[in-house]
């Protein structure tokens, strides 16, 4: 019973602070920073996470950029240089919290831009808007605007900070005089904590044109880990003067020559100016909502489910070989690694959305091959089998201490099914050929190799820790087995399309390999399962994705024995997602949409929405809960399936309250779905 009056106390909470139900921007007044859970705007590459305080930003994180420090001796994400921090005085006094009065903070999701407002006291309006820009991996811009409501002196500096991880941090001023333009670089370096990357960033003003003459720019140095650059204006009553800051941050691990690319790319930016960067940032996520789920008749969904599209569009980029980890990057949660949380919960949703970003995640799997396939060789298996947690090189990056690390095989399966679903919705043989076939092949042998072959029927799989993690070291769990099996009939159906002659003992280990079954006919997680609580889903992904369970009163069997076998707290948000999408295909849309709720209201942190892992968790933003989430509506009320020729619509049901849902931009010919009453 307490447990169910905090929720609700936090839930009466998140509704107060959240003051708008517009499909498309979410909206905290006076926002609690004894309270307050970060939104991020990110591009992909770099995420910028909101503080409480004005001019402040609470991490930068950059993708790719690991070095070991930290937790349980592995790679770990670094945090960046806060290079958008910023301090404005007015009348000589430096303005903070207690200064601003009425402060408003707004995400558009829509344009991918976080405003800030207040006000402070009768002298100014203040407000600024901050990007990730969506065109240029590597840049952000923030934007600023202030309104004199009386005669005011301003002092605007822009602050480059570098955080206490870092060593050897070298800081540099520069000014490049051209006759139409100077351009003020504040610029710094350091190496991250064993040395092995050099980190580097930059930033510089943008002055508008319609102001006049630029005012001139003095450099400060505070001390090794601080510097910054500022300017003076004087402002009349009724007037507004605007500026910008640019900047660019990049690593040894992006580029061979990051110091001077850094400051490349922040005169790229102050030349193409302020207008242009916004023009085509937001281009670029007009093109990215080109695919949008559209809810009628339920407008808190409606936001909700555009905020997880939108964390989803923000953690992953096209043409990289980068994949998202748990928390994308809204900060440095499970160290940056990638599990399965990407192949299984995130990686369906993008790929039926945008094959585009979903192809930069499986290549970062077909880039890791080789090292996958040196996993399997040390632990005496053949073929490949990836790593638990996977981050730079592609070697096991799990804890030492976690059990997952060498026990967790289904991971294996997952790739392995991702690069056969790559193929089926973008029908690409040519990639299928180049690198689906060897991830499917390589992953094959692997299950072929890892099986024990105790006679026909029994080509057990032993000693895992199961999908359901609190299942360690079982026989014959199920949906590992499930897994490999589809992983062994997607590379034998590769192999046809392909023209090559797969190995036979494949569909022979596939036919062998038991699915464990109660005697009253509900599918067993593993050998040794009694009954016990589930930490997340397992036996349920053998109905969706695996389809290996296709009998509709199998699948309610299962549905009905494992929903009340999840604890009410302290399990991962993507469970009561699997559950959605099982209802609803077989028609119960009110059962199905309680579980669409109870996959992320109670997860919900202020004042933002923000997803965190788990009920009353305050580690957000959960990622993979996000793209659980919005599976259920695309396959789940939207009844999108994935098959080899292509993506297809099955018979589904709406929640009893909504309208209509339509799907937009699906799949390479994006297409449009609908559902309606």
């Amino acid at each position: 019973m307490l447990l169910n009056r905090i929720l609700l106390l936090a839930l009466l909470s998140v509704s107060i602070d959240c003051i708008s139900q517009d499909a498309w921007k979410i909206t905290a007044v006076n926002p609690d920073p004894r309270n307050y859970y970060g939104i991020t705007v990110a591009n992909g590459m770099i995420g910028i996470v909101s503080a409480p305080e004005p001019f402040k930003v609470k991490d930068v994180v950059l993708a790719g950029a690991y070095d070991l420090y930290g937790r349980g001796r592995v790679s770990n994400f670094i945090r960046s240089f806060n290079l958008l921090n910023m301090r404005l005085e007015i009348d000589g006094r430096s303005l903070g919290a207690a200064d601003a009065t009425g402060m408003k903070q707004e995400l558009d999701m829509k344009k991918a831009a976080f405003t800030t407002s207040f006000d402070y006291g009768d002298k100014a309006t203040i407000t600024y808007t901050y990007y990730s820009l969506r065109h240029l991996p590597y840049t952000v811009l923030m934007d600023v605007s202030i309104t004199a409501k009386k005669d005011i002196s301003l002092g605007c500096a822009s602050v480059m900070e570098a955080p206490d991880a870092l060593k050897e941090v070298q800081n540099y001023y520069n000014e490049i005089d051209r006759p139409h333009v100077v351009i003020s670089l504040l610029t710094s370096s350091a190496k991250s904590p064993t040395g092995k990357l050099l980190m580097c960033a930059s930033n510089t003003f943008l002055f508008s044109e319609k102001h006049g003459e630029e005012p001139r720019v003095i450099h400060e140095m505070w001390d090794n880990n601080m510097h910054l650059m500022k300017f003076a204006k004087k402002l009349k009553a009724g007037n507004t003067y605007q500026f910008s800051i640019a900047g660019s941050s990049i690593t040894s691990a992006h580029h061979d020559d990051p110091l001077n690319e850094a400051e490349r790319a922040t005169i790229f930016a102050k030349l193409e100016g302020r207008d242009r960067l916004i023009q085509f940032h937001t281009k670029a996520w007009e093109y990215l909502w080109s695919s949008d789920i559209t809810i009628e008749g339920d407008p808190q969904a409606q936001q909700d489910v555009h905020s997880m599209l939108y964390h989803l569009y923000s953690f992953t980029r096209e043409g990289t070989a980068l994949s998202p980890s748990p928390m994308g990057l809204s900060g440095l949660g499970y160290n940056g690694h990638v599990f399965w949380d990407t192949e299984l919960w995130m990686y369906p949703a993008i790929l039926v959305l945008h094959p585009e970003l979903a192809k930069s995640m499986i290549e970062y799997r077909y880039q890791r091959l080789e090292a996958a396939k040196r996993n399997a060789f040390s632990k005496g298996y053949k073929g490949a089998m990836y790593p638990w947690e996977s981050a730079e090189t592609g070697v096991e990056e799990t804890p030492v201490w976690a059990l997952s690390g060498p026990f967790e095989h289904h991971i294996t399966a997952c790739v392995g099914i991702a690069a056969w679903n790559y193929y089926c919705v973008t029908q690409d043989k040519d990639w299928l050929r180049e690198k689906g076939w060897p991830i499917l092949s390589a992953t094959a042998d692997f299950w072929a190799s890892r099986v024990e072959r105790n006679g026909p029927g029994k080509f057990d799989i032993k000693n895992v820790v199961a999908a359901d993690e609190w299942a360690e070291n079982v026989d014959n769990n199920a949906f590992t087995n499930a897994a490999a099996r589809a992983n062994l009939r997607f590379a034998t159906e590769a192999a046809k399309i392909l023209g090559i002659t797969a190995n036979s003992d494949w569909m022979n280990v596939a036919a062998n390999i038991p699915i464990l079954k109660f005697p009253d006919g509900v599918t067993k997680e593993h050998a040794a399962y009694n009954g016990e609580g589930i930490k997340q889903a397992d036996v349920n992904l053998l109905s969706y994705p695996l389809k290996e369970v296709t009998d509709p009163k199998a699948i309610l069997k299962d549905l009905q024995y494992y929903e009340t076998r999840v604890p009410n707290e302290g399990t991962p948000a993507m469970t009561q997602a699997v559950f959605t999408t099982l209802y609803a295909r077989l028609g119960e849309g009110e059962k199905a949409y309680h579980w669409f709720r109870d996959a992320y209201i109670p997860n919900l942190n202020p004042p933002f929405r923000v997803i965190a892992e788990t009920k009353g968790g305050t580690n957000p933003y959960f990622a993979t809960g996000a793209g659980g989430i919005v599976q259920s509506v695309l396959m789940g009320f939207g009844g999108l399936e994935i098959t080899p020729q292509g993506i297809i619509q099955v018979k589904s049901v709406l929640p009893p309250h909504w309208k209509s849902l339509t799907i937009k931009g699906v799949g390479p010919g994006k297409k449009t779905f609908a559902v309606s009453k």
